[in-house]
């Protein structure tokens, strides 16, 4: 069975403009998500130094929808309405980390899938682009050596938007995953300064 190599070659360019538009979404989402979540870790850091100031800290301090503010609203309530021993603060510490740390790396594994996928997909364009070039050669249909460059030119070009799409989200992927390692890292420091009870309350270090 013949395989339409034009065909399958002009899917591999669409797909790699769809994951360019996968990108371009993934990107905007997590910038607009993560400057929500600094504005709030900003918020949460006041607060925590006002009530460390105060020598107390109040969970109402951290009403909010984001994921941070719940967290550590949820820890404080904890530590405050519940006698927990030093052992199960710490496992609600991990347990709260892990939430908040898979919240905010969402849908950065899309970004790295299409890094690793773009210039394989894009080589596999520009293989069935040549094939099809070479199978209208063998079958008779192309005499001029121009007509064969202008085919081969056109099969090159998937291998050209797939490295693009490549940095494209390897740029992408490399900002949002160093914003991400900053809001988790700060989180846990909030966890070490709203530590109660005979755990050692840590100091919030100036940014």
């Amino acid at each position: 069975m013949a395989i339409d190599t034009a065909l399958f070659h002009q899917i591999c360019i669409y797909i790699l403009y769809g994951c360019m538009v996968v990108l371009t979404f993934v990107v905007l989402e997590r910038l607009a998500y993560y400057a929500l979540l600094a504005t709030r870790s900003r918020s949460i850091e006041k607060a925590l130094r006002v009530s460390k100031l105060k020598g107390a800290i109040f969970a109402p301090s951290f009403q909010g929808n984001d994921v941070l503010s719940r967290s550590i609203g949820d820890y404080i309530r904890a530590q405050t309405t519940r006698n927990l021993s030093r052992a199960q603060v710490e496992d609600l510490s991990g347990e709260l980390f892990i939430h908040v740390n898979d919240r905010v790396g969402a849908r950065l594994w899309m970004l790295d899938t299409i890094v690793t996928a773009a210039p394989l997909l894009g080589l596999l364009g520009t293989i069935l682009g040549i094939m099809d070039t070479f199978n209208a050669l063998s079958a008779g249909g192309i005499s001029d050596p121009a007509a064969v460059s202008r085919g081969i030119a056109a099969a090159l070009l998937a291998t050209a938007i797939g490295i693009l799409t490549a940095l494209y989200g390897l740029l992408g992927h490399n900002l949002l995953h160093r914003q991400s390692d900053v809001l988790t890292e700060r989180f846990k420091r909030f966890l070490l300064a709203a530590t109660m009870g005979d755990m050692r309350r840590s100091e919030l270090p100036a940014e």
